[in-house]
């Protein structure tokens, strides 16, 4: 037999069921409520700490009426060396170099999209000139990737993207084109670069080229063994070490780059050690500071430098390391204008990716060598080819000038107390 319950009863669970749900119903209206205002604020607290530009804050179209734009039609060398280092005939060398063919036939790495695709170049923001004029900017100054935004017109985001893919092609075009060389002398190239050397200073017989180390500031390494590797106890921070030789005419013939800032200049300079014992005839000799190593049997004759304090020597002698001295400068003339041009020295470079360290330091080496053989900024090439001697008049204004710029160059020389000697009475 089956048991029966009151229709009362039954009424009575429905009612409690319905409320039930309603319960359920309203609490769930509550919950989205109260997410969603808490979404409201956090969104509203976050929303100073993360500062970015968007598209809508910046000029509509990239490719027109945009600062660089302006300075890029308006094709004016002054204008185009003050923001880019080279000059109008010089940036479009490079474009026509391999730049313009590179940027518009490669695809532009991105994680979302496949390595292997058609290259669209009509469909980016900015076109070869665009972009070359983009990694110009960057390595010739200091600023944030948001100044750049504003200056073309792109995302931050796309920003870093066309830099690195605009860096990548500009060393490969830099290395394809022979302005870019960086070549040691050929042998019949010695007298003529010596005789540049005598006609300013006439007992440097031999003189041909000046080197020097260069030492750039790098962040610390998230390694801790390349983290020690990098800092130098001379100069009480990190860094990583370069040593550069330059010839009589302002140009680059040799650079040992991205080594560790605490390995030795003997260490960095093995292929400049490989190079005087090989390739170099004999009585031809580079100019160098009296820190810089020059003790192997080989070398000896073929790197001179000042003496330190307290040698003796005759005063013909003196008169020669006087002139070694002045002509040693130029290695600092050299330095100053790579690390005056190129601004993106002067920031701390990445201590974790060697190998984009390297890329970035040839190309601001390789595009030194573009600015000294077509632009023509070079204080090398103005000091010691002989262009101010073929009159009079000529030879006067190179005697006031020297007695103006060598004096300072004296007293402002960083390693001038190692050039104190005492003269030995013959």
């Amino acid at each position: 037999m089956r048991a029966s319950c009151p229709a009362g009863q039954d009424l009575e669970s429905d009612e409690d069921s319905e409320e039930d749900d309603y319960q359920l119903e309203v609490g769930a209206a509550f919950l989205l409520v109260v997410e969603d205002q808490a979404a409201h604020y956090a969104a509203r607290d976050r929303r100073p700490h993360r500062a970015y530009l968007t598209r809508g804050d910046l000029l509509r179209n990239p490719r027109v009426h945009t600062p660089f734009q302006k300075v890029l039609l308006g094709e004016v060398d002054r204008a185009y060396i003050a923001t880019m280092g080279l000059d109008v005939s010089t940036f479009r060398r490079i474009l026509a170099g391999g730049f313009e063919d590179f940027w518009n036939t490669e695809p532009i790495p991105r994680t979302d999209t496949s390595a292997w695709g058609e290259p669209r170049p009509q469909k980016r923001s900015l076109d070869a000139a665009g972009g070359l004029g983009l990694v110009l900017y960057w390595l010739n100054s200091t600023m944030l990737d948001k100044s750049l935004s504003q200056i073309f017109a792109l995302v931050p985001s796309t920003i870093t993207r066309y830099r690195d893919f605009a860096l990548q092609i500009l060393l490969r075009t830099l290395r394809s084109i022979p302005e870019g060389l960086i070549a040691w002398p050929e042998e019949d190239d010695f007298e003529a670069l010596s005789d540049l050397v005598v006609a300013r200073h006439p007992l440097l017989q031999g003189a041909f080229g000046s080197v020097d180390g260069l030492n750039l500031p790098t962040a610390t390494s998230s390694d801790e063994r390349w983290q020690n590797a990098q800092y130098n106890g001379w100069l009480h921070g990190h860094y990583t070490s370069n040593v550069l030789v330059f010839s009589s005419r302002g140009e680059l013939i040799h650079a040992a780059i991205n080594a560790p800032g605490s390995w030795h200049d003997s260490r960095v300079s093995s292929a400049i050690y490989a190079q005087l014992e090989d390739k170099t005839p004999e009585d031809f000799y580079l100019c160098a500071d009296t820190a810089f190593p020059h003790n192997r049997n080989s070398v000896k004759t073929k790197i001179k430098t000042p003496v330190k304090s307290g040698a003796r020597t005759t005063r013909e002698h003196l008169q020669f390391l006087d002139q070694l001295v002045s002509f040693r400068q130029s290695a600092e003339w050299g330095m100053r204008a790579i690390q005056g041009s190129f601004g993106r020295l002067r920031l701390p470079l990445d201590a974790n990716d060697a190998r984009a360290r390297r890329n970035l330091l040839e190309t601001v080496f390789r595009l030194h060598q573009i600015r000294v053989r077509l632009v023509g900024i070079n204080q090398l090439r103005s000091v010691y080819e002989p262009i101010w001697t073929e009159t009079k008049e000529q030879k006067q204004a190179w005697g006031s000038l020297k007695e103006m710029f060598f004096p300072d160059i004296r007293k402002a020389d960083r390693v001038a107390k190692f050039h104190y000697i005492v003269v030995e009475e013959e």
